[in-house]
């Protein structure tokens, strides 16, 4: 019955969870930079007005495209919250992330062709370290079942750290922020030449943005399962390790750059096969040696 409850608590409170995150993420960012900023329900303003625009589509085919890309983010995450094999919800996000690479591409502009091609970089360089993300689960726990893995005795960072790392680093790529937001960007101020989404207009960029809540909302309990263990009050430690995650990447995206993509994948890779891989050593020496 709780499987149930968590998957419809996905279905009807990830969008209004994802755009609130995003509207505190406008609130700080602003504040950081000495602005007031808009409120923070200006997420939900800018959805709304959008799906009150005229319908603009350059072809017929992105829009089914994109309600496949919304479909199967929602499918990642109520197969993530019902507590299912957290290999296959991530093999569910990439299959995702094609179809949006073509929603992008299928409409010919330059700047999306461009947008999508760099998308394609991006899904290389996060990749990696969302696949050994899983392996050390598996090393850890001995499954790859979500709700198996959050009834451990103990957190799970406390065997995966390096794991941990490495999927913080790539949240970066994965959330569209500063600097390696080479694909497109979360910022609202860059909505007419914003790769991927330059041809997405009206109701399609729309959809885009509540697809993107859910998936930020999946990756929120992705870094939570790190944390939650048997003890009802890793819980609450849980949110607050989101939180300060979150919080950690808006001040990533606040200060620093953009970077080519070239660096982008190098950095990605380099700080998974050191965080992540070492990790991945240690712990098979260690189960090894306890065998």
């Amino acid at each position: 019955m709780n499987m149930f409850i968590r998957i419809i608590a996905y279905i009807l409170l990830a969008p209004i969870v994802g755009g609130l995150l995003e509207g505190i993420d406008r609130k700080i960012s602003a504040r950081m930079q000495r602005r007031v900023g808009p409120p923070i329900l200006q997420p939900f303003y800018d959805v709304i007005k959008l799906f009150k625009k005229q319908v603009i589509s350059v072809t017929t085919g992105q829009s089914f495209l994109l309600i496949t890309y919304l479909i199967l983010m929602i499918v990642t995450g109520i197969m993530f919250y019902g507590g299912t094999d957290i290999l296959m919800c991530f093999f569910v996000m990439s299959t995702a992330a094609t179809f949006l690479y073509f929603a992008s591409v299928v409409s010919s502009s330059p700047y999306a062709t461009i947008g999508s091609h760099r998308e394609l970089i991006q899904m290389m360089s996060y990749e990696p370290a969302v696949l050994l993300a899983c392996v050390g689960f598996y090393l850890a726990t001995g499954t790859f079942n979500v709700s198996e893995i959050a009834q451990s005795q103990i957190s799970n960072i406390a065997y995966l750290p390096g794991f941990f790392v490495a999927f913080v680093f790539i949240l970066t790529i994965k959330m569209r922020k500063s600097p390696f937001d080479t694909s497109t960007s979360h910022h609202m101020h860059q909505e007419l030449v914003k790769g991927i989404t330059t041809e997405m207009g009206a109701q399609n960029l729309a959809i885009f943005q509540i697809t993107e809540w859910y998936e930020n909302v999946f990756l929120m309990g992705v870094i939570g399962l790190f944390i939650v263990n048997s003890n009802p009050i890793s819980i609450a430690v849980a949110v607050a390790v989101v939180l300060v995650t979150y919080f950690l990447e808006i001040l990533i995206d606040n200060t620093s750059a953009r970077v080519k993509y070239e660096l982008m994948l190098k950095m990605s890779w380099m700080v998974t096969l050191f965080s992540a891989g070492v990790n991945l050593l240690v712990l098979m020496l260690v189960q090894r040696g306890g065998a």
